[in-house]
């Protein structure tokens, strides 16, 4: 399931009705319920249940006049007294003691007769996939719960980037864009070996930036190999050498002097940008050379970039080199350029005539 679904679905629910997300580790699943929390304006309760015991849960026993009760832990109490979203997490990881008290939670809305509060929700999540080591839960159990797996892809990641998150470095996010499928591994997991997940993102993302080595601000010559050694540890080495090549590599705020400069060694840099930079980097030279005297190696240059580009761009442009108001730069950028149109209009005559 989508994540937006399963969030907007969440949301709708009465409160009585208890959620369960599944799926495999690292996917978000407690970024979810805390933005459902902050949707629905209330404080969120997290509680990791595979590191509590079951006296963690019910509480202590004090002597009550001749006999004895359990006073309830301050969260949960305070999950009686309030509404709020009390998260348990790692639920199929707890002991099967500690799933009893969760069973006793979910089903009966309160526990050694202390009731939550009508309006709080409760929401568990359990990793599934056979590299986790867990305790299979109870159907009775499970049962209980509006249950869905969810498998998020990279436009629910790029999504939660850009307008949740909003401090993803933008040279990962458009690494993710062109690589969705670097986001998460979902092959089959060999002992002892790091692999991507968006958690282990958001860590890189973190760490990197914390560091002073935003992806954005360290690209081509300001790449620092460190980068490397930061993402081994997060995503793992395979993935890491082809981030780290990928910001080296990486031209954000480039110029027309940056691609008179930087095209013959790192041609493949600039042919594998997206067409809206490509445009934009056509747009630049048109305005590069009304204001700059270009030479023929420069416009050379230039040219080799353009035939990089779609026939229509290529065809758009000379029609504009068309206009310039230096003859010397309209007659070099025609005399290159030319060959490359007419060839295209000739194919197009041909494949006419074929047709016909």
């Amino acid at each position: 399931m989508k994540i937006k679904t399963f969030i907007s679905v969440v949301k709708s629910l009465p409160p009585h009705i208890s959620v369960l997300a599944k799926g495999p580790t690292g996917i978000g699943k407690s970024h979810v319920y805390k933005q459902i929390a902050k949707n629905l304006n209330m404080p969120m309760i997290d509680r990791r249940l595979a590191i509590m015991t079951e006296g963690d849960l019910v509480g202590l026993p004090i002597v009550s006049g001749d006999s004895t009760k359990f006073l309830p832990p301050d969260w949960f109490l305070e999950c009686c007294k309030n509404p709020r979203v009390l998260f348990l997490d790692e639920l199929n990881r707890a002991t099967r003691e500690v799933q009893n008290c969760a069973f006793q939670i979910i089903l009966d809305r309160e526990l050694n007769g202390h009731k939550l509060h009508p309006e709080t929700r409760v929401y568990a999540a359990i990793n599934v996939g056979n590299e986790y080591q867990v305790i299979d839960m109870d159907p009775a159990l499970e049962r209980r719960f509006y249950s869905r797996e969810l498998n998020p892809d990279s436009e629910d990641w790029l999504d939660w980037a850009r307008n949740i998150k909003k401090t993803i470095d933008p040279v990962i996010i458009e690494y993710i864009e062109r690589y969705p499928s670097h986001l998460r591994y979902e092959e089959k997991f060999q002992p002892g070996k790091k692999y991507p997940n968006p958690a282990s993102w958001e860590m890189l993302n973190d760490s990197l930036i914390h560091a002073g080595l935003a992806p954005s601000q360290s690209t081509g010559v300001n790449y620092n190999s460190v980068i490397l050694d930061f993402a081994e540890g997060f995503i793992g080495q395979e993935y890491s050498a082809k981030f780290a090549s990928f910001i080296q590599n990486y031209i954000s705020d480039y110029s027309v002097k940056d691609l008179i400069k930087l095209y013959p060694t790192k041609r493949k840099v600039f042919d594998s940008l997206k067409n809206t930079k490509k445009n934009e980097m056509i747009r630049k030279i048109v305005d590069y050379q009304k204001a700059n005297i270009m030479n023929l190696s420069d416009i050379n240059i230039c040219c080799d970039f353009i035939e990089s580009c779609s026939q229509e761009m290529i065809n758009s442009f000379h029609d504009t080199c068309m206009t310039f108001e230096n003859l010397e730069h309209k007659k070099a950028f025609h005399a290159r350029l030319y060959k490359n149109v007419l060839r295209h209009l000739n194919e197009i005559v041909l494949e006419g005539n074929a047709c016909l």
